[in-house]
């Protein structure tokens, strides 16, 4: 009943984000009276908090057409390469023909996107970071209460199998593979698998952020999986999809209660965006606006994920820790991070990270016994919480600096 009731919320709100989004452009528009009072920018900033906080955030576009490089403007091909009902895996490159003949062979990035709330699209700075220098994947995960229910389960054994069809897809010899927040798990128990069958491995495992032991500093998520038992967030977190979305009837774990947990845990982040927001808005920079405003829009742009999937991944994460002990098995098969040995590793953590805490993903070096030392590489990012990791400047400083030096063009 939460979910329908949610959904009678919304429809009520409606008339009323429709009247602040119509009095928020009357006080910009030039052909208005109102634009011309004193005092406009404010209030037209104002009305658009309004229509911002009452509104349905529709899943955004990357909107990346063209990149910089070498002082030249590239534009950039966006394609999808496998489309299937839970996912479907995009392709980002730059137009080979206006980068010359005697360009060097790029090197291809998969960056495995959290199937965590957030819509890949919040990764839009990481691809726009890797794109001079590399061909990118990215993982875009689709929002289940817009799969048909008959498309069946979805299991966090499935993620595990999508990623390893996707780095087969690719193909592994020339791929750097990015995993960050919730799908370092899955995408290191992928190349585990990878390498016990005797599968070709990508050159290199970079791991951002993620739960890989999660009993290490655990956070607010952590704990409360601790305290609490797997038929717990069953009962409270998992609600059927009302009968208006295409998933009508498939159990999940609805987008508006992440996004109220996300919201919980980083208040700061959310209120700074919106008060920097604001701010343009009342000041007239129409640029830095539009700047902040898809970055509230990719933080509200949120996803139902699969109630097995999200059950899977508290109890195999969170609870039992499965990967960590070794007691993982995915399809059967036992997943043994220590058979990876020709794929270098690079973990990246923040000092300030609430969602994973310091330790948890360098905890994958214990794991994969079998890269030697000098392929091995740890970055702890100083006064960078979660999102600083992927977005903002400690991203643009700290952060893809140490990425670039590790999947730099291949000689």
């Amino acid at each position: 009943m939460l979910y329908q009731f949610v959904e009678y919320q919304r429809a009520l709100l409606a008339p009323f984000t429709a009247w602040a989004a119509s009095a928020a452009n009357a006080f910009i528009d030039p052909a208005s009276p109102l634009a011309h009072v004193p005092g406009a920018s404010c209030f037209a900033a104002g009305y658009e908090m309004l229509y911002r906080l009452g509104r349905t955030c529709e899943k955004p576009s990357f909107g990346i057409t063209a990149i910089r490089r070498d002082g030249r403007v590239i534009p950039v091909a966006e394609e999808v390469i496998v489309e299937g009902p839970f996912c479907r895996l995009l392709r980002f490159a730059p137009d080979t023909a206006a980068l010359g003949p005697c360009t060097a062979p790029t090197p291809a990035v998969l960056v495995c996107a959290p199937l965590a709330g957030h819509h890949a699209v919040l990764l839009r700075e990481v691809v726009q970071a890797l794109l001079p220098e590399h061909v990118v994947y990215v993982t875009d995960w689709n929002d289940a209460r817009r799969v048909p229910a008959t498309e069946g389960p979805f299991h966090l054994d499935d993620h595990v199998a999508h990623l390893q069809a996707f780095i087969r897809r690719i193909g592994a010899q020339a791929l750097h593979v990015m995993a960050i927040c919730q799908a370092t798990v899955p995408a290191l128990a992928a190349i585990s698998l990878l390498a016990s069958a005797g599968e070709p491995t990508p050159r290199s495992l970079i791991l951002m952020g993620g739960p890989v032991d999660a009993r290490r500093s655990p956070t607010a998520l952590g704990r409360l999986a601790a305290r609490h038992s797997l038929a717990w967030f069953e009962r409270n977190l998992i609600y059927a999809v009302p009968q208006s979305y295409p998933g009508a009837g498939r159990k999940v774990c609805p987008s508006f209660l992440q996004l109220a947990g996300l919201a919980a845990a980083q208040p700061d982040c959310l209120g700074e965006a919106y008060w920097d927001y604001w701010l343009d808005l009342v000041r007239g920079d129409a640029e830095r606006a539009e700047e902040h405003r898809r970055t509230c829009d990719a933080y509200h742009a949120v996803l139902d994920m699969a109630a097995e999937f999200y059950l899977d991944t508290i109890q195999i994460v969170f609870q039992e820790f499965q990967l960590a002990r070794g007691s993982w098995q995915v399809r059967g098969e036992a997943v043994r991070p220590q058979d990876i040995r020709t794929t270098a590793l690079l973990t990246i953590e923040g000092d300030r990270d609430e969602i994973s805490g310091q330790g948890q993903t360098q905890a994958a070096h214990d794991l994969c016994r079998g890269i030697a030392a000098c392929d091995k590489r740890h970055l702890t990012a100083r006064r960078c919480g979660h999102y600083d990791l992927f977005c903002g400047p400690r991203w643009c400083t700290d952060v893809y600096p140490r990425i670039r030096d590790l999947t730099g063009h291949d000689t």
